[in-house]
């Protein structure tokens, strides 16, 4: 089992045995043990018919940095270092082990460590062994998958992505943040990082509550507002408390956000699209589709940017009223307006018959995951009992820091920040589609991240259009993604996220989708 060769990438050779491998113990070894059992006999009758030389060299080289563990964790870190060759697949099904006697001594261990490895990975069916046959690779282990695939919501090797729906995230006020999370980790009780109250921590919910209150209009009770990982868990977690009580459908707004379906699915409830008009969601269609509860946007609607009229506002609180109905408000980008003050919540019109939901993945970022929902008196119970059921609350810190940065004003000067960088993007993307797509009529850019773009017919058709876009490696969301009956005829209309992109890119990215279009 030595190298005679001088390659230095090889590892050091071992001592080479006095005998041949099975007749006599090597040589000592780090520990001092030299037993073997019946089974470390028949591994050895198979070595000395000569064949399990080359799987005893890879398996010395694969487990030689256990051999250098402490005494007392080596053999331990033999088994794992066993363990994980097989799982990684460099000890293949089907793949002869070295006699124990052999592989003692080629990593300088007792034998007895060896066996004793054996013995415990044959148990636990990594192995499986035979008097007179040897020990072997089982086949019933399956090499785990190498690395960690990322499943994230990115264009693979876009060279441009004009999809809605991502802030900015090197706005994420890095500095602040950390500052407060140092400060936080200093004072924060022991007791606070046990299993929170499944709300959120106290001082979170009544942050947010002031916050809600003076920002949006919001009736905000902390004993009613429930933190949650983003508008996506918000939406499950009504979804969930609505099917235990008897509802089978939720009415969704057409066009709309494509989430809501797949996030109302995996609570066992169907939705029923329902058209828009200019003042908001038509109500004749909802009250005619039966349902119970519909999903609005009605401070600033995705994907189309309308704000809810005044009338219709109060319309939908009326066929609220009268049929026991639930509207849920997601308050989407609901703080982005650029040209006037925001509208204010539905919610805060009549806090018994609206669920009101929001989350920071747009203000700061969404890979912080928190969010919140203001329930009615009548469903707060159920909801907070789900969210027990369902991850027993939010992370205590991350809370904790939030609930500083509100308080401490961090989070108002955020916003302002983001709403000074996003007015410059929009301003960047309706000049450069004026400049490279001139007759494109825009609507929505009033406020939010995005706009609804509709190309001139000369564009057209819209399949052309996307699969050269495409070829040019620039990812697009048309408007039809949004409904429920695609595409109605050839013209290109398009939902332009632009947060996320600087200025520049948003000119240089427009001026090469109409390179690669025109």
């Amino acid at each position: 089992m030595t190298s005679s060769g001088t390659n230095p990438t090889d590892p050091p050779p071992g001592p080479p045995p006095t005998s041949p491998p099975g007749r006599a113990p090597g040589p000592a070894s780090r520990d001092g043990g030299a037993h073997g059992s019946a089974d470390d006999r028949a591994d050895d009758s198979v070595d000395r018919n000569g064949n399990s030389a080359g799987t005893a060299s890879a398996a010395w080289e694969l487990l030689l940095p256990a051999a250098s563990a402490p005494a007392r964790r080596r053999g331990r870190a033999l088994q794992s270092a066993l363990r994980d060759a097989v799982r990684s697949g460099r000890l293949p099904a089907g793949t002869r082990l070295p006699a124990s006697r052999e592989l003692a001594a080629d990593l300088g261990v007792s034998r007895g460590l060896v066996t004793e490895a054996y013995e415990q990975l044959t148990a636990e069916s990594y192995l499986r062994a035979g008097r007179g046959s040897g020990t072997w690779v089982s086949g019933a282990v399956r090499p785990a998958a190498r690395g960690a695939r990322d499943l994230s919501p990115r264009a693979p090797g876009a060279r441009v992505d004009f999809r809605p729906g991502t802030p900015d995230l090197a706005l994420f006020p890095r500095t602040a943040w950390a500052a407060t999370h140092r400060t936080v980790l200093d004072r924060l009780p022991h007791s606070s990082l046990g299993y929170p109250d499944p709300r959120g921590l106290p001082e979170l919910r009544v942050a947010l509550a002031s916050l809600l209150t003076r920002r949006r209009g919001v009736v905000a009770d902390p004993e009613r507002l429930v933190v949650c990982s983003g508008v996506a868990q918000a939406t499950t977690l009504l979804g969930f408390v609505l099917r235990e009580r008897g509802a089978v459908s939720v009415g969704v707004e057409d066009p709309g956000s494509p989430e809501h379906a797949s996030l109302f699915a995996s609570t066992g409830l169907t939705t029923v699209p329902l058209p828009l008009d200019d003042g908001g969601l038509a109500v004749g269609p909802l009250s005619r589709s039966g349902v119970r509860a519909v999903v609005t946007t009605p401070a600033h609607q995705f994907p189309t940017g309308i704000a809810y009229s005044s009338e219709r506002r109060g319309e939908l609180l009326d066929w609220a009223r009268r049929t026991s109905g639930v509207i849920m408000e997601d308050d989407y980008d609901g703080d982005f307006r650029y040209d006037r003050a925001p509208v204010g919540a539905l919610q805060g019109l009549d806090p018994e018959h609206v669920v009101y939901t929001g989350s920071v993945s747009k203000s700061l970022a969404p890979g912080l995951r928190l969010g919140w929902l203001i329930a009615p008196a009548s469903m707060t119970d159920d909801i907070v009992a789900r969210k027990r059921t369902m991850d027993l609350g939010n992370p205590s810190v991350d809370q904790a820091v939030l609930a500083d940065f509100v308080a401490g004003g961090g989070y108002d000067r955020q916003l302002r920040r983001c709403q000074r960088a996003y007015r410059e993007r929009r301003d960047a993307m309706t000049g450069a589609l004026d400049a490279h797509f001139p007759g494109t009529e825009v609507s929505g850019i009033a406020a939010g991240l995005h706009i609804i773009a509709r190309l001139p017919e000369r564009f057209g058709p819209q399949d052309e259009f996307l699969r050269r876009a495409s070829a040019a490696g620039i990812a697009l969301r048309p408007l039809s993604d949004c409904t429920a009956g695609g595409a109605q005829d050839g013209t290109v209309r398009l939902v332009l996220g632009y947060a996320h992109l600087a200025p520049a890119a948003i000119g240089n990215g427009v001026r090469l989708l109409a390179e690669a279009t025109c």
